[in-house]
């Protein structure tokens, strides 16, 4: 067998070392191997003749289809090897290519990330369980079932794609007003966390997270990466611990590079500190609420490994090219909005199998204890004043049409690691 005429002089034009198809001591396999992957670097159409050329030999004939719909999947801890060069496995992410927003791919640094949990599309829900049982920050909220969340028109994908889960808007209740919260059926230690969001609930008694959560808390740890009260604009991310986890002594934005203002305490212990943690609110006043809405969202990253934990938001049309082709590179983020290196707190030791977690409580104890406050970026005026309700609750139980726009919109929830680490 020969190369025709046409594939030797698409490789002459291409450059392809001679080598590289004809050296006498390699097998036909082996140089037909090597002409594929040469050529999917430098050619789709070469690609495709190569192909066709070398159909029936055994060469992975495979190639991604970059303009696909993004697979929704779990990859289970037990499943981790098959994201590592498996012909059977169910990752689009090749870790080598980078995808835009209009579908086109252009080379990238590989990234030592594999994909091990992905949530979009029309199985956004398979994967996390629903939690029903009473809201432990003491909100005036009845977390439904999937079942009864089904039932009461409270989740969907709606057809853009995008999951939704909606806090009820019934005109005037005398109890709780229902409402959503959800959490992953696998754990992770370290890795990348990305959340995609379109839309995220605001207003006047909405107390929104997005967050990770250790067994037995606080003992295996807390990070909220995404959080607010009320009329916020401004994000709060915040890590709360055991004792023994501190900030390093004289911390401050400036020290830890951070595109924030810290808030709370130094020492992160939730029991030494009424629960405040180490927080640090962001200097945007579009990563929170109504001012992350009106610039259509964009992309929550928290990264964590032994050295620190960090968390990067990025506005729609400023997503890096790394997270979109699936192959992060957080060296290459810029400054992050918070920071917690492991100086006087061991990651190892307070973090460790962490669940992620969505809700939306109303009042409760962060967004009813600040009802009448103001100062908070977003809150130049207090809910009580804005709503004429002298309490969060009764605002609640009486201004079902006030929560309309208290609902998550998300394209996708996406973890990374380097290896399966429950």
């Amino acid at each position: 067998m020969y190369l025709p005429a046409a594939i030797f002089l698409l490789l002459l034009a291409q450059g392809a070392p001679t080598a590289l198809a004809f050296s006498p001591h390699r097998s036909l396999g082996r140089a037909a191997e090597r002409l594929h992957r040469f050529a999917k670097r430098n050619s789709a159409g070469l690609a495709r003749d190569l192909k066709i050329t070398f159909q029936g030999l055994s060469v992975d004939q495979s190639e991604p289809d970059s303009g696909s719909q993004h697979r929704v999947y779990c990859v289970r801890p037990d499943a981790f090897t098959s994201l590592q060069g498996n012909a059977t496995s169910t990752s689009p992410a090749t870790a080598t290519r980078t995808t835009t927003s209009s579908g086109a791919a252009s080379a990238t640094a590989t990234s030592a990330f594999k994909l091990v949990e992905s949530h979009s599309g029309s199985n956004f829900f398979d994967g996390w369980t629903f939690w029903d049982a009473a809201d432990p920050t003491n909100g005036i909220v009845d977390f439904l079932s999937q079942s009864d969340a089904q039932s009461n028109g409270l989740i969907e994908v709606n057809s853009a794609g995008n999951a939704v889960m909606k806090v009820e808007t019934t005109s005037t209740i005398t109890g709780n007003r229902k409402s959503i919260r959800i959490t992953t059926a696998n754990t992770f230690t370290q890795g990348i966390f990305v959340l995609d969001a379109v839309h995220m609930p605001q207003g006047c008694g909405t107390w929104p997270a997005f967050w990770s959560n250790g067994p037995d808390w606080p003992t295996f740890g807390e990070i909220d990466i995404l959080e607010g009260v009320n009329d916020y604009t401004n994000n709060q991310a915040t890590i709360h611990t055991a004792s023994g986890c501190t900030m390093p002594s004289g911390a401050s934005a400036a020290t830890l590079n951070v595109s924030s203002t810290l808030v709370g305490a130094l020492n992160c212990a939730a029991a030494e500190t009424n629960n405040q943690g180490c927080g640090m609110r962001s200097n945007s006043n579009i990563t929170y609420g109504s001012g992350f809405n009106s610039v259509g969202g964009g992309v929550y990253a928290m990264a964590w490994d032994d050295n620190q934990i960090s968390v990067n938001f990025f506005p729609r049309g400023s997503i890096p090219q790394d997270l979109l082709a699936e192959a992060p590179q957080p060296s290459t983020w810029g400054t992050p909005m918070a920071l917690w290196p492991s100086t006087d707190c061991n990651m190892q030791k307070f973090f460790q199998n962490h669940s992620i977690i969505f809700d939306t409580t109303l009042c409760g104890d962060w967004a009813g204890g600040v009802w009448s406050s103001t100062g908070a970026p977003g809150q130049d005026t207090s809910c009580a004043t804005r709503t004429g309700y002298s309490t969060c609750n009764a605002f609640v139980q009486g201004s079902g049409a006030s929560f309309a726009d208290a609902y998550w919109e998300v394209a996708s929830v996406k973890v990374y690691q380097t290896s399966r680490t429950p």
